[in-house]
């Protein structure tokens, strides 16, 4: 079993986020660092994804309600201001964080670290933060499209 300190977690996220816009959303995307204590304000929507196992974790994308919305209209093949409706939105931040939470399990269990992945939750707002506390590891990086500035954060713990 690996040291779960010498894993890349953002370099799985990073390749992870970039595989799923690309695949799933036909989107190139711009992945960064994320500043630490950054957060999104104004209204957003955060997709969320746990695993447990021998270690246990979440990992989280927080997106802007504008940005969801072009996400969901490349998904299903719409232009952003065909979607209106609350539920397709969640199901796409739902389906994003799941496949993006996916391949963080695979590489977590190919690390020696085996797991399961949680089914996502969706959680929408304005001018809340997600705060969790007592992990061994927390990584944020950012991702977007030119003014669309978003966040995929990852929570880990070993327990075995």
């Amino acid at each position: 079993m690996t040291d779960i300190s010498k894993l890349d977690l953002k370099g799985f996220c990073t390749t992870a986020t970039r595989s799923v816009f690309h695949t799933m959303l036909s989107m190139e995307v711009n992945i960064g660092n994320a500043e630490p204590g950054m957060e999104l304000s104004g209204s957003k929507i955060v997709g969320c994804v746990s695993f447990t196992g021998d270690v246990i974790g979440s990992i989280c994308i927080h997106v802007s309600r504008q940005f969801a919305k072009i996400m969901t209209a490349a998904m299903l093949g719409m232009e952003p201001d065909e979607v209106e409706d609350d539920e397709e939105i969640n199901d796409v931040i739902g389906e994003v964080s799941n496949m993006i939470g996916g391949d963080l399990k695979s590489k977590l269990c190919d690390a020696g670290f085996p797991c399961v992945l949680s089914i996502p939750s969706v959680t929408t707002g304005s001018d809340f933060q997600i705060e969790s506390k007592g992990w061994m590891r927390h990584e944020k990086i950012t991702f977007g499209q030119q003014e669309q500035l978003s966040l995929v954060e990852v929570f880990v713990k070993v327990i075995a």
